[in-house]
């Protein structure tokens, strides 16, 4: 029987191995450049032509804008990419490479992790339940792994930062800080941090709760390092009066999240149920069975305590307040959209952690019936977590519409007619797929209703009420300024 379950988890791995690859590479170099990507390109590529850390401005009125507050992906992701693009590195591909890293850092994490609470099946599940996860079926979509946004990236530092933090807590606070630089939104990972702090510190009732005081007071400061430096060269760069107005900024876009809709609680929570790779009903009945077994699993760790339950429980405390966090938060802010893509950090960094915490839950049975049930109800969460990703590599390779190469072929004739004309700007028409077009032909991206772009050719995917200046054969076309 041993050799058996060695032999199917070694069969296992080599499954999740090849379906993550698949996901990786479709991500990289098939999966078109959307518009959220593009315009997050725009200021590696301004960095690099000497005009400081700006993007081209599309949201912000059109014109080069240093530290725009509509660019929620950070420096922690924006900065290595304007390293690889440095080299010479194709623009897409290049930039594709860093997130890319920052998955597998994530896949990495969240087996080390798996193992520490569970051995190596725990391992298995965690690196498995990123793969049945998918953002790509909305408007403002994660398409995979290697898109150029700041969710990855946050969840990779966020998984590092719980890695480290039994040992060296301010180092898990600089990861965190770092994943606030990647994107904003990791700042709700902090309650995740400090409960977990909570149970690792020593002692109970008040002795407790000072011992983990003294021990969040360097974390914290490390947290706040990076954001620290990066406000500090927005305040070197705009002076006094400047910074204000840009703080200000970056107030109104957190406040509004750069939306305006009107969401329910149950809207949320059925667009959760379908971001798995899975009917939504199966993918809540997975949802209640892991609930179910981390429950069970600290119930009777509490009352049979081992030495090394102690660390588990501060994990699943962590992963199970950070997740409730970010989908709480994601739930009730009526405003949003019905977008997965804002609590994805949450989702993508504490969930499989959770998954991990199942197993060990399982583990942790006393012999007899109850075992025997946890044992099943794990198997059962282990073969939803397996179908969903086998769906989502399925629906990977069978994807069909747009991909890079159709864009790059495209781009063509409108590079070629802004080269021979010294076009600097075109206005995207409307904000979508023409922001994507415009970036891949070299020029800058502004929007088509701004004041700036009043004079400014504009690229447009519906047709040209006035003179049609180039086209490319898939639709696209340089129209002039009305």
């Amino acid at each position: 029987m041993t050799r058996a379950r060695t032999v199917l988890f070694w069969v296992l791995v080599c499954a999740l191995l090849i379906g993550h690859g698949i996901v990786a590479w479709h991500s990289l170099v098939v999966a078109r450049l959307w518009e959220d990507e593009a315009f997050n390109l725009t200021v590696p590529r301004n960095l690099l032509a000497g005009l400081g850390y700006a993007s081209d401005g599309a949201l912000s009125g059109s014109t080069v804008t240093l530290f725009d507050a509509r660019i929620s992906t950070g420096p922690v992701v924006l900065l290595p990419i304007t390293a690889v693009l440095a080299t010479g590195a194709d623009l897409v591909i290049g930039a594709r490479l860093v997130p890319l890293t920052y998955w597998v850092l994530l896949l990495a994490g969240l087996a080390v992790l798996g193992r520490r609470i569970g051995g190596r099946w725990a391992a298995l599940l965690a690196v498995a339940v990123p793969l049945a996860f998918t953002a790509a079926a909305s408007q403002s979509p994660i398409q995979g792994p290697a898109d150029v946004l700041g969710e990855i990236p946050a969840a990779a530092l966020i998984v590092w930062a719980l890695i480290v933090l039994p040992r060296r807590a301010w180092l898990a606070g600089l990861l965190v800080g770092l994943a606030v630089q990647a994107k904003l939104i990791a700042l709700l990972a902090l309650p995740a941090f400090a409960i977990a702090l909570w149970v690792l510190a020593d002692g109970h009732g008040w002795a407790r709760v000072r011992d983990a005081l003294r021990r969040s007071w360097l974390p914290l400061a490390f947290v706040a390092l990076p954001t620290f430096l990066f406000e500090l060269a927005a305040l070197l760069t705009f002076g006094i009066s400047g910074f204000i107005e840009h703080l200000r900024e970056i107030v109104r876009f957190v406040r509004s999240g750069g939306q305006v809709a009107s969401t329910t609680i149950g809207e949320k929570l059925a667009t959760l149920g379908d971001s798995w790779s899975l009917p939504a009903v199966v993918a809540l009945i997975a949802l209640v069975l892991l609930v179910g077994l981390v429950v069970a699993g600290v119930v009777v760790a509490r009352r049979d305590p081992r030495p090394a339950d102690r660390l588990v429980l501060a994990y699943a405390a962590a992963s199970g307040l950070g997740a409730l966090a970010f989908l709480a938060w994601w739930s009730t802010a009526s405003h949003l959209p019905l977008w997965i893509r804002h609590p994805a950090v949450g989702i993508l960094a504490f969930m499989p952690v959770l998954a991990a915490v199942a197993i060990w839950a399982v583990q942790r049975m006393p012999r007899g019936t109850g075992a025997r049930i946890a044992a099943g109800v794990g198997a059962a969460l282990f073969a939803i977590i397996a179908v969903g990703g086998t769906t989502h590599v399925t629906a990977t390779v069978q994807a069909s519409g747009e991909t890079l190469q159709n864009q790059r072929d495209a781009a063509v004739p409108l590079a070629a007619w802004a080269d021979e004309n010294d076009a600097e700007w075109l206005a995207a028409d409307p904000w979508g797929a023409a922001v994507a077009m415009i970036v891949l032909t070299g020029t800058h991206v502004g929007l088509f209703d701004a004041p700036a772009m009043q004079d400014t050719p504009r690229l447009s995917v519906f047709g040209c009420p006035t003179e049609t200046l180039a086209q490319s054969g898939t639709g696209y076309r340089i129209c002039a300024a009305p």
